[in-house]
């Protein structure tokens, strides 16, 4: 029989510390090379940041609510290395200043979870950051509940070792340290299925926000997580993704072809003929589980801007548009030096292997 001092003092810790009883629901970082998982490691790396770009630069990062600004409500982030993407994160999140986040990634491991034509969410209580748990925000239940159990499933075993998420939040934390979260992966699923998805999501966010008298923007915003092109002959297991060679001529064609995607889909008013013309440029057909063109977010970049566009629509506020913030390449520029923070890289950056970063912010 327990001791009613015992039972006493373990209601005390209850009230005190309401995350000891989530044991086991805190998703850990799982990329210790690509990604700062301490505050004293992403503040260095704002720091280098800082000498390289400018301090006229990096000040227009530490903007307050108070300041003019364009605010996004939602944003397109690369997810890559901070060496070689670490100057792009800054551009992007800068300017979402909402409390609670939407974050749509890709769900690279979907096939061998058996997953698709169906968003995954996670059932974790927070995630840890640089700067401390990135809470759950309880509005993932409210968004769930107000959605058919047959368009999503909750998996936290995917969730747990995917990369594409876990990124962006050393970055917006930086920016924001109480930042809550909404974890959200895009399998692959066909347009069609996309676009109803889309749809449906859209109307239970709006839901939430009109329930909890909430600002899509200012209160809750989207995060879209994709790298662009996965380009090269080497290292992409055994495949060649060089489509135009892998030397100087096929890097400024590729370049040229992603410029071509990115103003014909990403940037001015966002609609459901450019998130289809988007999947015609990058997912297979009719296979639409393989590549077109390599970019790791075919699915995640048109579901993401389809509930945004839809939710925007619904709320009455005009069309969703994309200003185009910046792009490169993991050998666009040298890396950051990380090495002496305990950091690295995943992959090699070269004509033969190479990756590229798209910041679009919409509004």
């Amino acid at each position: 029989m327990r001791k009613p001092g015992l039972i006493l003092l373990l209601l005390a810790v209850i009230v005190v510390f309401p995350g000891w009883m989530i044991v086991g629901k805190y998703r850990k970082p799982v990329d210790l090379v690509g990604f700062p998982a301490r505050n004293t490691q992403m503040d260095s790396l704002m720091q280098r940041l800082q000498k390289i770009q400018g301090k006229k630069i990096v000040d227009s990062w530490k903007r307050t609510n108070t300041d003019k600004f364009t605010r996004w409500s939602v944003a397109l982030c690369p997810h890559d290395d901070y060496a070689y993407a670490g100057w792009i994160y800054p551009v992007v999140l800068r300017n979402l200043q909402a409390e609670t986040i939407i974050l749509i990634g890709v769900a690279h491991g979907a096939k061998k979870f058996g997953i698709e034509d169906k968003i995954i969410f996670d059932n974790h209580f927070a995630w840890i950051g640089p700067y401390g748990p990135a809470k759950v925000s309880y509005m993932r239940e409210m968004i769930m509940n107000k959605l058919s159990p047959s368009l999503y499933v909750v998996n936290d075993s995917i969730h747990n070792e995917e990369h594409s998420l876990e990124a962006i939040i050393p970055c917006m934390q930086y920016f924001n340290e109480k930042i809550q979260i909404i974890p959200i992966l895009v399998p692959a699923m066909s347009f069609k299925t996309m676009d109803g998805t889309a749809l449906s999501l859209a109307l239970a966010i709006q839901k939430v926000l009109e329930e909890r008298t909430l600002s899509w923007g200012k209160n809750v915003a989207i995060i879209i997580s994709s790298d662009a092109v996965h380009y090269g002959n080497k290292g992409w297991d055994d495949k060649n993704f060089a489509f135009y060679g892998a030397d100087t001529n096929g890097y400024k064609k590729a370049l040229a072809h992603e410029q071509e995607i990115i103003n014909n889909c990403l940037v001015g008013p966002i609609t459901k003929d450019k998130m289809k013309k988007f999947t015609d440029y990058t997912v297979g057909d009719p296979d639409y589980k393989t590549y077109k063109w390599t970019w790791c977010g075919r699915y995640a970049v048109p579901f993401g801007l389809l509930t945004a566009a839809y939710l925007q629509q619904n709320l009455r506020l005009g069309d969703l548009k994309g200003s185009f913030l910046g792009y490169t390449t993991s050998i666009g520029q040298p890396p950051l030096p990380v090495s002496d923070l305990g950091l690295g890289t995943n992959a090699v950056a070269n004509l033969h292997h190479w990756v590229g970063y798209a910041a679009v912010g919409f509004k």
